[in-house]
């Protein structure tokens, strides 16, 4: 799955993961392979993910939106 994670100013992160876990506004989601499509916003937390090698990564995020289609999920930040 293809994580990518970009802000009005850099690409933050792009790169393939196992799992993302995301601060929705409706609490804390995980995203797998093969997830539904979706779209959802995103409040101030931290993004955490596990690239292929098992390694866990994290990033802080003020809000933002992420779009999940076809192992591809999309975030934009504030």
């Amino acid at each position: 799955m293809t994580l990518k994670i970009i802000s009005a100013q850099e690409v933050v992160f792009q790169g393939e993961v196992t799992s993302v876990t995301l601060p929705g506004e409706m609490g804390s989601f995980t995203v797998l392979k093969n997830h539904a499509s979706l779209v959802s916003i995103l409040t101030a937390g931290e993004i955490t993910y596990i690239s292929t090698d098992g390694g866990e990564h994290k990033a802080a995020i003020t809000g933002g939106i992420v779009d999940v289609d076809n192992n591809i999920v999309s975030v934009c930040t504030y």
